[in-house]
């Protein structure tokens, strides 16, 4: 049986990546029916495009479950990091591996989440100043905080 405070961390994660949520789209819920011609629009020189949020996102679950598990053995599949690059070439099916590619990386985090040892929350992550609570707590909001930015990009760049 899974601790109440584990369950109430996940459903912090399920409503900001996945959904439903009451406040609006998910994470995933904002990519739904974006092109890649359109996850590739800028809405001013120099500014992230949506298909860059979407790999910025995948590799900060990615981080986060590094952090977790403490597993320095694990890679994250795209480069540079922090902000991968989306390929030089957008195809459809670039852009349908890369929302792949996020998915697999919030499903990964949320195994290790569902199992993680609650009297581990308040231990220091791996490799980090914050609490591994904090870091659970911090990659929902951070997932809310780049949906809101993928929400104004794609009113921004509409064309």
């Amino acid at each position: 049986m899974t601790d109440a405070r584990i369950e109430l961390l996940l459903e912090f994660m399920d409503q900001a990546c996945a959904g439903p949520a009451w406040h609006g789209p998910s994470l995933l819920g904002s990519l739904r029916g974006v092109t890649a011609e359109a996850a590739m629009r800028r809405p001013a020189p120099g500014r992230h495009n949506v298909w860059e949020l979407a790999l910025h996102a995948a590799y900060w679950k990615y981080v986060v479950r590094r952090r977790l598990t403490r597993d320095e053995t694990l890679e994250f599949p795209r480069s540079p990091s922090n902000w991968p690059a989306p390929p030089a070439v957008p195809t459809d099916a670039a852009w349908k591996a890369d929302r792949a590619l996020l998915k697999r990386e919030y499903l990964l985090l949320r195994e290790v989440v569902a199992r993680f040892p609650v009297n581990q929350l308040s231990r220091r992550g791996w490799r980090s100043r914050w609490t591994n609570l904090q870091h659970i707590e911090g990659i929902a909001s951070h997932d809310l905080y780049h949906c809101g930015q993928i929400q104004l990009v794609k009113k921004l760049t509409a064309v």
